[in-house]
């Protein structure tokens, strides 16, 4: 019998983070540019291929780019979010997906399921034969910044304050254990540079990249923020600016017919 995969993250502190992401998304200049790059990508990497999807399911596409993009260039579009629109979407139950798709694209969500090469499995079998995936998430060697900051602030007590991500390698893993073809596995990041600490959190949160850790940590005491916002201080460069570093890993792969076997 095959064991259950680990609990890492909570799936109701999960829907709170992206239920607050979509509040915090109606101010004006909201930042959304680490979906917005995502979404762009995925639309450069179709036009490189020349694969031109007829019906597509999109997930995780809060902002609407890329199923706009795909529905103007006559695409059927499918929209599925594990928290926002009438439908909520649960990657991990059995059978999620309808079937028959020949593109589906998935934009930073996959980083906080539990099981994920499950997740994968079900996006491979919504695939019609000669269909694509694409998925992008911020993954591993995000936020060095941010990291460095939290172990001074809670010095000889460090806590688990940002969750555990996936990195090039173990992509590329993944889609041959769930049986992509052709898989592609790369990465590329989007450096931002902040003013203060609180200007780094609040961008987090109006992304829906806060902690969904199943175990949190309890919130900095006040000495604890205070250190926290000595070393932000301490790692700015000359005009008072912090950079810090998200790594967008993408995962492509295809459904390929099986071949009959000759004899």
């Amino acid at each position: 019998m095959a064991s259950s995969p680990p609990t890492i993250f909570a799936p109701k502190r999960r829907e709170a983070l992206r239920r607050r992401m979509a509040h915090l998304q109606q101010q004006p200049d909201a930042p959304r540019y680490i979906t917005d790059d995502m979404a762009g990508d995925v639309l450069d990497r179709l036009s490189f291929l020349r694969h031109e999807p007829k019906r597509a399911l999109i997930v995780g596409d809060w902002t609407g780019t890329l199923a706009h993009a795909l529905a103007a260039a006559g695409c059927t579009v499918e929209s599925r979010d594990p928290v926002l629109g009438h439908v909520p979407l649960d990657e991990e139950a059995p059978y999620p997906f309808a079937q028959g798709f020949d593109f589906i694209a998935s934009l930073g969500t996959l980083d906080t399921v539990n099981d994920l090469p499950g997740a994968l499995v079900h996006l491979r079998r919504a695939l019609a034969d000669g269909g694509l995936m694409i998925a992008s998430f911020v993954a591993a060697g995000s936020l060095p910044a941010l990291r460095a900051i939290m172990l001074d602030a809670d010095a000889d007590r460090p806590s688990p304050r940002i969750h555990p991500q996936v990195d090039v390698r173990a992509g590329g893993q993944l889609l041959q254990r769930c049986g992509f073809a052709d898989p592609v596995i790369d990465s590329h990041h989007l450096d931002v540079r902040f003013r203060s600490l609180e200007g780094l959190v609040a961008d987090l949160r109006a992304q829906g990249l806060g902690n969904a850790l199943a175990r949190p940590s309890a919130p900095l005491s006040k000495t604890a923020l205070s250190r926290a916002r000595e070393a932000f201080a301490a790692r700015a460069e000359s005009d008072g600016k912090v950079t810090e570093r998200f790594e967008v890993l993408t995962l492509s792969g295809w459904a390929k017919p099986l071949r009959a076997p000759k004899f």
